[in-house]
């Protein structure tokens, strides 16, 4: 089983201090299971190549086994695919041989460990229980875009399908630790297959390996569920833990809120970006309305009140937030007619999602600059290519009038989760490059007061699909 983990940069030699492994040598670990080996086949100052190469012993496995593990001789127990494809065998072989990398320290670069860096991981083998579409559900929301091939399952016989065994390659800007925690995590989930016993200490692991991404992941519970082998009792508790983190996220974030509410409150700015985008989307004609990061739902209360919206479907990757906006907006007590009219859904704006197909409009209120810049290709691609709603309609902050508000330091953003800010030349250059590539045209419209030099507190562009 062959893994790879290839930096681009300068020095791309910088990867053997951040995995702790001298590119000059090849380097053997001994495992229960076999053998793991490490060694550079390529080393520039501009791109450098680390691998892993797992030789797993399948008689050494077998006799290892307690009797009653597998009763009798089968020759299953030496004759299977472990060896060759990536496993829970991979996941171990990870902690053992890149551990320090994976719990992110290194001495000579410490600096280094906590900066994205443009890397690439190859898995040789990899046996896929779900396909390319779990693939895609699994990386894709951290960021990753994927390459990935499979064959057939037999070349005679091509009518039995394709293989579940796939290559795969997975590029982001991300911290070495964590793609080493992503792979160590999701390469058994993958499988959906672990070759020990899962426990307490299992859980523990995931929650470990996990702690900085799994509780935001649209796919949380899948994970959690393979991961530990459909052991009820632990999915359970894994949800709940990770639920308490997520909470504990929430609260930080209405306090985040809260504090872009006051450096805005004298100008009401909320409620007037909520109002005019809810004129827009009425004053487009449609019926059928995708919110899409959709919070605690106030948008989707103002066009419940509007006759005309027959269905409203709120989007949010937060759990929680969904459950507070299914609160406040009382979707319990209303009458079947009016219950019906409204969805909310989890789900994340970086990857494919059939559900936001077929809608006449969809609103993003104040939820683009909280993306990271590297995605925005793949969010441009989900709902402008993807879902393709005939008006999308986008506020986001004027990062120029930021000098009109006194209590907010010189060079900070108004929320401390904001990715970026955009300035107005900034933000009509990218709606232009969206709406010429993917069909569109675009207008834009200030939102508050407008000052001569810096413009309105809020900029919104209005996406109309050309015919």
């Amino acid at each position: 089983m062959l893994l790879t983990i290839t930096y681009q940069g300068w020095p791309a030699t910088d990867l053997g201090y951040l995995l702790h492994k001298n590119p000059q040598r090849v380097q053997t670990f001994s495992l229960s299971y076999g053998e793991a080996h490490v060694f550079y086949p390529e080393v520039s100052e501009e791109r450098c190549t680390a691998a892993l190469v797992l030789d797993i012993d399948p008689v050494g496995l077998v006799r290892g086994r307690k009797k009653g593990a597998n009763e009798g001789f089968t020759m299953e127990q030496y004759v299977n695919d472990r060896p060759y494809v990536a496993s829970s065998f991979l996941s171990v072989a990870i902690a053992r041989v890149f551990g320090t990398a994976l719990a992110g320290r290194s001495k000579e670069r410490p600096g280094l460990v906590e900066q994205k860096l443009p890397l690439e991981a190859h898995l040789s083998v990899i046996p896929c229980r779900g396909g390319e579409q779990m693939l895609r559900r699994l990386f894709e929301p951290l960021g990753y875009e994927l390459e990935m091939e499979a064959g057939l399952l037999d070349d005679q016989f091509p009518d039995w399908g394709i293989s579940p065994y796939y290559s795969v390659t997975i590029r982001g800007d991300v911290r070495l630790k964590d793609l080493l925690s992503h792979l160590y995590v999701l390469i058994p989930v993958l499988d959906n297959e672990k070759h020990y016993w899962v426990g307490e200490d299992e859980l523990k692991k995931l929650l470990r390996h996990g702690e900085e991404w799994l509780s935001e992941h649209p796919e949380r519970e899948l994970i959690a569920t393979r991961y530990l082998k459909y052991r009820r009792k632990l999915a359970r508790t894994a949800m709940e833990r990770l639920m308490d983190q997520e909470t504990a996220v929430t609260g930080e974030e209405e306090q985040k809120e809260e504090q872009e509410a006051g450096i805005e409150k004298p100008l009401s700015l909320n409620e007037q970006r909520l109002q005019a985008v809810s004129r827009t989307l009425i004053g487009s004609g449609a019926t059928r309305i995708l919110d899409l990061g959709c919070g605690e739902g106030k948008l989707i209360r103002l066009l419940m009140k509007e006759r005309q919206v027959k269905e409203i479907v709120g989007m949010d990757v937060s759990a929680r937030a969904l459950m507070i906006a299914q609160e406040r907006l009382h979707l319990d007590c209303l009458s079947s007619a009016q219950a019906e009219r409204v969805q909310l859904i989890q789900g994340s704006l970086l990857y494919r999602d059939e559900r936001l197909s077929g809608f006449e409009a969809a609103a993003m209120v104040e939820v683009i600059e909280h993306l990271e810049p590297n995605r925005l290709k793949s969010f441009e691609r989900v709902l402008f290519e993807f879902a393709k709603p005939g008006t999308v309609v986008l506020t986001t902050p004027n990062v120029e009038y930021n000098a009109k508000f006194e209590n907010l330091r010189a060079g900070k953003f108004r929320h401390s989760d904001h990715r970026f800010e955009w300035t107005r030349l900034q933000f009509q250059e990218w709606a232009n490059r969206v709406a010429d590539e993917h069909g569109y045209s675009v207008s834009f419209a200030p939102i508050g007061p407008v000052d001569e030099q810096v413009g309105p507190p809020t900029q919104m562009a209005v996406f109309t699909q050309i015919s």
